[in-house]
């Protein structure tokens, strides 16, 4: 009697076991789905993190991670402040005012030092430069 009883909690907890390892790898797995990657429509491009800061001179600065999947010939780049993908020889050669980066209304600049651009309207500036 006491055999078939030890027999049978072996078995019921190898079920138990059994089940927890199956749940416990259908969890990882849909886990790691959802936080593995961000898939990005082909021609498009996706923000993935945003920063916010202020600096002693009252001086907003952002910056923002993004994700693209640009066709052959195109690259990340702005358009009407927005991420997007622009043709590469834009910004091979530095022509960022060709991507049209600035809202309708602001004039776009390239910054002398050619490192980025201004959008201007009245006596609001916004200055992008690109870092790599």
């Amino acid at each position: 009697m006491r055999e078939r009883e030890l027999q049978t909690s072996c078995t019921s907890a190898l079920l138990l076991t059994l089940c927890l390892l199956s749940l416990w790898g259908r969890l990882t797995l849909a886990t790691s789905h959802r936080t593995h990657s961000v898939h990005v429509k082909a021609g498009t491009c996706e923000v993935i993190a945003a920063h916010r800061c202020c600096n002693k001179n009252k001086i907003e600065e952002r910056s923002q991670t993004v994700k693209c999947s640009c066709f052959p010939g195109q690259v990340a780049g702005t358009t009407r402040a927005a991420p997007s993908c622009v043709d590469a020889s834009i910004v091979a050669q530095r022509w960022w005012c060709q991507m049209r980066p600035c809202l309708d209304g602001e004039e776009c600049k390239v910054l002398p030092d050619l490192t980025g651009w201004s959008c201007s309207t009245g006596n609001k500036v916004k200055t992008t430069k690109v870092t790599r």
